[in-house]
């Protein structure tokens, strides 16, 4: 049951195929696919066999069968999209592929084929606000959210620009046989500050999402009222060391498939933070912060939770580190070229 590592460069118009070697986290490469228009978003089936490329300068979405035997992808479909996507997700059920077009306010349900192709036209496409970051279903198929950010195009490379966003999370019921959204009650979670929502993962047990805040350089965590779908916030934890001010921003996050660390990478402190999760509550306490490559937009874990791999969107490089299964804390294992900003990162077993 092989593990392979795929990675979008954006600038450099390719995806990379490594393995990976599950007893040391090494990678080796495998394969380069040249496609086009800036690929910077990577998701997969349920199924593990259609790889989703969202492509920022047509701006569209491609999907790729991916072969089971070697890793390689072939390309199957291709839609555009009304502005380009900040994230990519399937439903729970892999019939649809939902995706927020961040510049252009809205989110998007685009029907999937028997073979996992992407289809046109989309099923859905809801106005929400200028910076959606995200969309997915809840382990249910029945909700989704989007987080919108506080800071609109919020470089950290770049002084802190004067244009606010939304700074809340809209709430959708989701039906999983039409694809289509509408809005719950309330439609929208109001942020108690500056946080700016920008990901989010679902715990793999409980009723509790974790929302990575850009603006805030936090963890939020909401429980999810699983009969009504609502969100309420019960704790919101930095993810910089104590004493730390400089320009900053959070990127991903991602809860290992045990439940027990969760991780979020710091743009500008340029390092990955962890938090050990606990069992009965769900709240988070920190590990501490790791260093990483500079501007660490991608990030993943291997499906085991053993390894983490941080893409330096400024440096090119990939960086690998090993997770400590009691305490969660971070090893750094080895660092590999990948190409002109990587944007996107996925890590996946394929054969079993």
């Amino acid at each position: 049951m092989p593990t392979y590592v795929y990675v979008a460069a954006q600038d450099d118009n390719k995806v990379s195929v490594f393995t990976m070697d599950a007893g040391s986290g090494k990678l080796t490469p495998k394969t380069e696919v040249p496609i086009s228009d800036g690929p910077h978003l990577l998701a997969i089936s349920p199924d593990r066999n259609v790889l989703y490329v969202g492509q920022r300068g047509l701006p569209g979405i491609s999907s790729w069968r991916i072969d089971h035997n070697d890793g390689d992808i072939t390309q199957n479909g291709s839609v555009s999209t009304e502005g380009w996507s900040a994230s990519l997700s399937t439903d729970r059920k892999g019939k649809y592929l939902l995706s927020a077009q961040y510049q252009a306010g809205h989110v998007s349900v685009h029907p999937l084929g028997d073979d996992g192709s992407v289809g046109a036209p989309p099923v859905e496409r809801l106005a929400t606000d200028i910076g959606a970051h995200a969309i997915y279903t809840d382990p249910s198929n029945s909700f989704a959210y989007v987080p919108h950010i506080a800071r609109l195009f919020d470089n950290v490379l770049e002084p802190a620009k004067d244009e606010l966003g939304p700074n809340v999370i809209y709430q959708f019921r989701f039906d999983e046989n039409t694809g289509h959204l509408t809005p719950n009650s309330p439609l929208k979670v109001e942020q108690e500050g500056n946080l700016g929502p920008r990901y989010y993962c679902f715990h793999p047990t409980r009723d509790i999402v974790y929302f990575s805040d850009e603006q805030g350089c936090s963890v939020t965590a909401y429980h999810m009222d699983s009969s009504a779908g609502t969100l309420s916030a019960f704790q919101t934890i930095t993810t910089l060391p104590e004493g730390v001010i400089q320009r900053n921003t959070c990127s991903q996050i991602q809860i290992s498939s045990s439940g027990k660390f969760l991780y979020v990478p710091n743009r500008g402190h340029n390092s990955i933070a962890g938090f050990s999760v606990d069992a009965s509550t769900g709240l988070l306490t920190a590990i501490g912060q790791v260093s990483t490559e500079a501007v660490p937009s991608a990030f993943s874990l291997d499906p085991e939770g053993r390894y983490v791999f941080a893409a330096g969107s400024a440096s090119g490089r990939l960086a690998s580190y090993g997770i400590n299964g009691d305490t969660g804390e971070l090893t750094p294992v080895e660092t590999y070229g990948v190409g002109a900003r990587p944007m996107g990162v996925l890590v996946t077993r394929l054969g079993d």
